[in-house]
């Protein structure tokens, strides 16, 4: 591959050998040709992240929220860093009244919030393993987080405390202490400490740590600072161990990156704080915005009101996932095709103007500046009007959305790649290029990468042009696996990090992820099947809300553990005069035949032929 401009070779390709496939070339950013840049001096820990901001920026607004006044929402009001810091310190005081041991595990469940945050620093401070307790998996997974990680403490939202006390009594032999973002209610009170535990509201754990003084705990560079649960593809929630020096070193690469390409943050810069702060992505956004003393401002917690919450706080910066991202590119079209023919003429003639300059190379601010006053500042303004930095991560962005906000959302728009266990951002396009539209962008400048080649998908890392798994090495690269050893090893293989993504380099030296390495099965016929692409395909059948499909070398065909939609099986129950539960009607061989006919007609539509044995199960 001639003209990598992107990227530095630091490593020559190895061949196939030992019963490992072979490796092509290692690299890193352009941008760190001269070695990684360095941590900032004295930043050792996530606690030195906010006490330096703190130092430095006392003064400068933190945290924002709406005030609501008469069930109306209006200013943001702030915090500022060091009130902020004041408040962390009673948290402090109160964890410690607690009796929380060194290096105990503290749950924080919620939307984002500034409680969230001082839940967080509170852990940064103390040196506790911060376990973010998550929603979108579930009921079952909050109380597995719990008693497989032992969190003794959890911070939880208001709102969320009925889905807590679901989870007892099986997390309360680990739980001794709930705090409410806000109040606590008489009844959930009572029924809490019915079990043992100790509850407070926000005011009465500040409280509680009023005029008590505690010593703060050595924080090292490898210590865990967090241990955040991803789900697994199958089976139980993985923890993550994210250490101190992953968040440090990700923080120098995202700066090195930024001002390499003249977009330097600064403490004037405005994040909007919405994508769940569970997830690295956001978490690691915000430990940047702390270490520059920047202002951080929470929506509140509605996404059909986030448009507004936005124009309001008139951020500088917006991360999104493309679900977001995909929402606002309908919602612009549908304006502009409801706009009547000279307004759509107009917009249409801007927009290939700005898009054929964009093309030739010209930086987005001076490719058609008439055209981003007159046609595209209304949708700048949709942004709030100060927005600079669009970054996209979390899933693939269809290049037809990249290509349209590039053009008309005023601001650079920069997809980025990475996972939990590399701390976040790993690939991330660079401004101004639109070669790199539908890639990833080359490395972050912290990390070596590579491809290995995958034989049995026959993916040639060193071929004219290279794809295989993509690989990971650095300081920004997990620790391992929580209590599960076995899952470490399988990923982590020499200090590198098996990805399971496919990717091809580009002739610039940024990366293009093109598949999965799938969970492949060879069936005793010698046929190889590609698992996750059979669930996927049978996932579009309506009447089920889950599917898992398992083979090995040893049979000649397929297992699929079924998941009926209990709504969908239950309405079938009743057109044909099927009775019982919904645990019987699961067990019942009519039942059976009629998902396995919704399943055969899907695999006929998709040309899919495997035979398998199909088992029913009750989730509910």
């Amino acid at each position: 591959m001639s003209n990598m401009k992107y990227v530095v070779e630091v490593e020559k390709a190895k061949e196939a050998s030992g019963g490992r496939p072979s490796i092509g070339p290692v690299y890193r950013s352009l941008f760190a040709k001269d070695g990684f840049p360095a941590p900032i001096p004295g930043m050792e820990s996530c606690w030195d992240v906010f006490r330096m901001a703190v130092e430095r920026n006392p003064n400068n607004r933190m945290l924002g929220q709406r005030e609501i006044v008469d069930g109306k929402a209006g200013k943001y009001v702030w915090k500022t860093y060091k009130e902020v810091y004041d408040l962390v310190i009673k948290v402090v005081n109160a964890i410690r009244t607690c009796g929380v041991e060194e290096r105990g595990k503290c749950g924080i469940y919620g939307v984002n919030c500034p409680e969230w945050i001082i839940g967080m620093e509170a852990c940064n401070a103390l040196g506790l393993h911060c376990v973010p307790l998550y929603d979108t998996l579930g009921a079952g997974a909050v109380e597995f987080i719990i008693c497989h990680s032992g969190v003794s403490i959890a911070f939880v939202e208001e709102k969320k405390i009925p889905e807590m006390l679901k989870t007892f009594p099986k997390t309360t032999e680990h739980l001794k202490t709930i705090v409410s973002f806000s109040k606590v209610k008489p009844e959930q009170r009572e029924e809490i400490e019915k079990y043992g535990l100790a509850v407070y509201s926000w005011d009465e754990f500040l409280q509680l740590g009023e005029n008590k003084q505690f010593d703060l705990p050595v924080k090292k560079k490898n210590d865990i600072c967090t241990i955040m649960y991803t789900s697994g593809t199958t089976g139980d929630p993985k923890g993550v161990m994210v250490s101190n020096e992953n968040i440090v070193t990700f923080i120098a690469g995202v700066k090195c990156l930024l001002e390499s390409v003249n977009e330097k943050l600064t403490s004037e810069d405005v994040y909007v704080s919405y994508l769940p702060l569970a997830h690295i992505f956001d978490r690691a956004i915000e430990e940047v915005f702390i270490s520059n003393g920047a202002a951080i401002g929470f929506w509140r917690g509605d996404v059909k009101l986030l448009l507004e919450d936005i124009g309001e706080l008139k951020p500088t910066i917006f991360c999104a996932v493309p679900r977001v991202l995909d929402r606002i590119y309908s919602g612009l079209n549908q304006k502009i095709s409801s706009g009547g023919l000279l307004k759509k003429t107009l917009f249409n003639i801007a927009y290939s103007y700005k898009f054929h300059n964009l093309k030739k190379g010209h930086k987005h601010v001076e490719a058609s500046p008439i055209a981003d006053k007159i046609v595209f500042d209304k949708v700048k303004q949709s942004f709030g009007g100060r927005v600079r930095l669009i970054l996209s991560g979390a899933a693939p962005l269809t290049p037809h959305v990249e290509t349209f906000l590039r053009v008309v959302a005023c601001a650079h728009v920069l997809q980025g790649y990475g996972l939990t266990e590399t701390c976040a951002g790993t690939f991330v396009s660079l401004p101004n290029e639109m070669s790199m539209i539908g890639t990833v962008g080359p490395p972050v400048p912290n990390v070596d990468v590579c491809l290995e080649s995958v034989p049995e998908m026959e993916y040639d890392a060193l071929s004219s042009t290279p794809r295989g798994e993509v690989c990971v090495k650095g300081s920004t690269v997990f620790s391992g696996y929580y209590k599960r050893e076995d899952l470490t090893k399988e990923v982590m293989v020499d200090g590198w990090f098996h990805t399971g993504d496919i990717g091809e380099w580009q002739p610039d030296g940024s990366l293009k992820i093109i598949d999965r390495k799938k969970n492949i099965f060879k069936l005793s016929q010698g046929e190889y099947v590609a698992v996750e692409n059979l669930e996927n395909i049978y996932a579009l059948v309506s009447a089920i809300d889950s599917v898992w499909v398992y083979g090995n070398s040893f049979e000649s065909f397929l297992v699929a553990i079924v998941n009926p939609n209990k709504d969908a099986l239950e309405r079938w129950a009743a057109e044909n005069g099927v009775n019982g539960d919904f645990k019987s009607l699961c067990e019942n061989p009519k039942a059976k035949e009629f998902i396995l006919g919704e399943l055969s007609r899907v695999a006929k539509e998709k040309k899919v032929t495997y035979y398998f044995h199909m088992y029913l199960v009750d989730c509910h």
